[in-house]
C-alpha cells in the first residue's frame, strides 16, 4: 500500500498575533481591528496602547473627533481595549500618529 501524507487546513484566526504577544504592548504594536455586529453595524477595537496612557482621555478625544460612541473594556488577558462604534480603523490610526502616541510602523490594521 502507498501511504499518503496530507495536512488538514486550519481556520484562519485574525487574533493569532495578539495572542502570541503575551501581554498588551509586548511587541510594541497597536492592533486596530473591526468586528462585525449585526447587519451593517460594526465595532472598531484598539488594543496594545501603553499602560501609561489615560485610556479615558484618548477615548474622549476619539469620540469627539469622529462623532461616534465608545467605551473602554477591561480584559483579564489583553488589558484595556478601546471600543468605538462603526468602522473607524483609518481614522484611529491617523489620529494616533498625529497625536504622537505611536509611530506609523507600530500600527497594525486588521479586518476585511
Amino acid at each position: 500500500m502507498v501511504e499518503v501524507e496530507f495536512e488538514l487546513p486550519t481556520a484562519f484566526d485574525p487574533f493569532a498575533e495578539g495572542k502570541d504577544s503575551g501581554a498588551p504592548g509586548a511587541k510594541e504594536y497597536v492592533h486596530i481591528r473591526i468586528q462585525q455586529r449585526n447587519g451593517k453595524k460594526s465595532l472598531t477595537t484598539v488594543q496594545g496602547l501603553k499602560k501609561e496612557f489615560s485610556y479615558e482621555k484618548i477615548l474622549k478625544d476619539l469620540k469627539k473627533e469622529f462623532c461616534c460612541n465608545g467605551n473602554v473594556v477591561h480584559d483579564k488577558e489583553l488589558g484595556k481595549i478601546i471600543q468605538l462604534q462603526g468602522d473607524q480603523r483609518k481614522n484611529v490610526s491617523q489620529f494616533l500618529v498625529q497625536a504622537g502616541l505611536v509611530k506609523k510602523d507600530q500600527i497594525k490594521i486588521h479586518g476585511f
